[in-house]
């Protein structure tokens, strides 16, 4: 969205073609409303594979972008990012941008699905100008899999508001409201509750987390399907009072909820760079994340936080109880990333990257 409105301030005339929205993991619909950007919305363009929907929504963008006579179709996600470059290439649309949030093919699928949708990616890749990846790691894995060439590639990090965080403050009325006292120690995660998030090694490190810090609080600022049952995970274990369960945050809320926290965990098994760790670190958080993806790119371990394997939860305790039981190696880590997120990730930087981009491949083409 910060793309969307930051290049129509340097003159782009810009659309936000989405498919519609539902769910509890939240939207910016309301956002893009508020900041004046036309908002195109394709029925078909739906989240769940579903072939029928898909190449009707493939359809439904191409004739959407031959009528609006695009100069460049920039896709995201892994779902959209296929049907829209599908769409374009059909529409013979100039220039066809997509950006690697985290890649489409992962090695949690089922093997079924991991051929499909590497192929699909191979194909898409044929008709695609250039891949922006918002992590180095997003292009080698890109690579690897025989889709484009690395001339086709170029790292762009994805920008946050960091004004919004490097002013943000510990909110003692907003943690009373959630139940956390002056004296708790805060271990935060921002991730919708569902599938491949990680909450469930949170849970197992949780006990010996406790033990070691009894006055920790667990603040679960998120929402998604899975909720109730974290909710009843949570009571069966006899630690119901340690979790917080915030729900659906507004965008613009989220830098309070991060300022209010002492350490911020990602724990994400396939997502390209999580915005969650440049935000806690532009707050002067440190971060433990678990080294999957851009993480590390991120999360630079010893330095700005702690760097865990993939679901370790023994390591990932260890970690978590270091920082909290470290308050000066805590607030060092802190002050080295929020000095790593102001040089590498403001939304400025990023959509000044995406312009020059936009304007190099048109002067190619012309």
């Amino acid at each position: 969205m910060s793309t969307c409105i930051g290049l129509r301030k340097l003159g782009h005339d810009v659309d936000l073609v989405i498919g519609p929205q539902t769910g509890p993991e939240g939207s910016l619909y309301d956002q893009a409303k508020a900041a004046g950007v036309p908002i195109l919305v394709v029925d078909e363009l739906r989240r769940a594979p579903n072939p029928w929907l898909d190449v009707s929504a493939c359809l439904a963008l191409r004739r959407l972008f031959v009528s609006q006579r695009y100069d460049v179709v920039h896709t995201h996600s892994g779902k959209a990012g296929l049907t829209g470059r599908f769409g374009a290439g059909m529409a013979r649309v100039p220039i066809i941008v997509h950006t690697i949030h985290g890649p489409s093919f992962y090695s949690y699928q089922n093997p079924i699905g991991n051929c499909v949708f590497r192929w699909a990616e191979q194909a898409a890749g044929a008709c695609t100008t250039q891949f922006v990846s918002v992590a180095d790691a997003m292009t080698e894995q890109y690579l690897a899999a025989g889709i484009g060439s690395r001339d086709k590639y170029a790292t762009i990090h994805s920008g946050i508001n960091i004004d919004a965080f490097l002013s943000a403050s510990r909110d003692n009325s907003l943690r009373q409201s959630l139940g956390i006292s002056e004296s708790d120690l805060v271990v935060g995660k921002i991730a919708r509750l569902f599938r491949l998030k990680g909450h469930e090694f949170l849970f197992k490190a949780a006990p010996r987390i406790v033990a070691a810090v009894p006055n920790v609080k667990f603040l679960l600022v998120g929402d998604g399907i899975y909720r109730e049952r974290f909710e009843r995970q949570a009571e069966e274990m006899n630690l119901r009072r340690h979790f917080v369960f915030a729900g659906l945050v507004p965008p613009q809320e989220i830098p309070r909820y991060v300022a209010s926290m002492d350490l911020l965990v990602h724990l994400s098994l396939r997502e390209g760079l999580p915005r969650a760790l440049p935000q806690a670190l532009a707050c002067g958080k440190p971060v433990v994340a678990f080294d999957v993806d851009g993480a590390r790119e991120v999360c630079i371990d010893g330095q700005t936080g702690c760097l865990v394997r993939a679901e370790d939860a023994g390591a990932l305790a260890f970690a978590v109880i270091r920082l909290l039981q470290d308050a000066g190696l805590a607030r060092s880590m802190g002050v080295q990333g929020r000095e790593l997120v102001k040089e590498r990730f403001s939304e400025a930087r990023m959509v000044q990257q995406i312009d020059q981009l936009y304007r190099r491949l048109w002067a190619a083409r012309h």
